[in-house]
């Protein structure tokens, strides 16, 4: 029986013809979108098995299986790892730019965040604000998983890479360095284009006045208070970051993104990068003619770049490390990849 399929095999033999499908054969794994390219239909199917049964007496085909949506925990730290390499391996102009990239992207969801939330809790309440205003601002994550950027925070699970052996502490040091710097490039561009698009003035200046409310509250922070918001923060992030290497279509990516996210913006935890632009907003409108009248003394004295970097950016910062290196970085690659000691078994089944 010639069929025409490349994976049909037939020929004679002494006892009389013989009729075989490779796939089923050699038990190939195969889904239902493999099938369906090279023809191989469920009649199709059922024609093979037919003519193999007439001619040998018995017969197998291929048994499509659906695909697999999602990738397990031991998958998902062997992706992070390859992922951790590539980023590593990543030239500096090109960093440069992938980092500027993201951190304009945080921005955008910060800008969402700040529009969106200006108006909305005198009618949802404020539970119901935080989280709308989280949804808006996991733009900026999506807009950097699935765009291709370069972003700090996400950036800590190249610790993973450095305890497989397979990235240098000097690389880990080096991509950080670079992407923490363009992070903020990115942030204050997107800063300065937001303050001149004049789009603060609308709603009678109510999303503006929200921008220094927010800027106000960042800067007020004690230390302590930032440090573990900014742990909590990066738990999150890091998470959203795991999530998306494990699923394998757009859709599960920007949802595995996104409810992380919504999250930590929700409790109100502490960004670094998304601080490089609501803090620096806030404090480019405090001087505006349009707010002199509402901005209390408080705002005008404590808005101030000592205040953002004391109080905010520098512990904000290393809670997001601890978070984003300890609690998903080291924690996970000590679940899942870790060697494991004679005669014990870990938790990806290896000895």
């Amino acid at each position: 029986m010639a069929n025409g399929c490349q994976f049909w095999k037939d020929y004679d033999s002494i006892g009389g013809a013989v009729s075989y499908c490779e796939l089923a054969a050699f038990n190939r794994p195969v889904n239902p979108d493999f099938l369906e390219r090279i023809g191989c239909t469920a009649d199709k199917r059922r024609q093979c098995l037919g003519a193999m049964e007439l001619n040998i007496g018995t017969g197998a085909v291929p048994t499509p299986k659906a695909p697999v949506s999602c990738d397990p925990p031991p998958e998902i730290a062997r992706t992070c790892v390859a992922v951790a390499t590539n980023k590593a391996s990543t030239g500096a102009p090109a960093l440069q730019v992938l980092s500027l990239l993201a951190g304009a992207y945080i921005a955008m969801g910060a800008i969402m965040f700040t529009i969106i939330t200006n108006d909305i809790s005198s009618i949802v309440g404020d539970g119901l604000t935080r989280l709308i205003g989280g949804i808006a601002f996991s733009l900026g994550l999506i807009l950097v998983v699935l765009g291709g950027a370069e972003l700090f925070t996400g950036n800590n699970l190249l610790v993973t890479g450095y305890l497989e052996k397979k990235v240098t502490l000097k690389q880990v040091l080096s991509n950080w360095g670079w992407v923490y710097s363009f992070n903020f490039i990115g942030s204050l561009l997107l800063a300065v284009l937001f303050f001149y698009s004049g789009i603060w003035k609308a709603n009678g200046g109510a999303i503006g006045l929200r921008a220094i409310n927010i800027a106000f509250a960042k800067s007020s922070l004690t230390w302590t208070e930032a440090l573990f918001r900014g742990i909590l923060c990066n738990w999150l992030v890091c998470l959203a970051v795991w999530l998306s290497f494990a699923s394998k279509d757009a859709i599960g990516k920007i949802v595995g993104i996104m409810i992380p996210i919504a999250a930590f913006v929700a409790a109100g935890f502490e960004h670094s990068v998304a601080n490089m632009y609501f803090v620096p907003m806030g404090m480019f409108l405090k001087g505006q003619a349009f707010f002199e009248t509402l901005l209390s003394p408080a705002i005008l004295e404590g808005l101030t770049w000592q205040a953002f970097f004391i109080n905010n950016l520098i512990p904000v910062t290393i809670g997001n490390l601890i978070g984003g290196v300890l609690f998903v970085g080291v924690f996970y690659w000590n679940a899942y990849l870790r060697p494991a000691a004679p005669g014990r078994m870990i938790a990806n089944g290896r000895l």
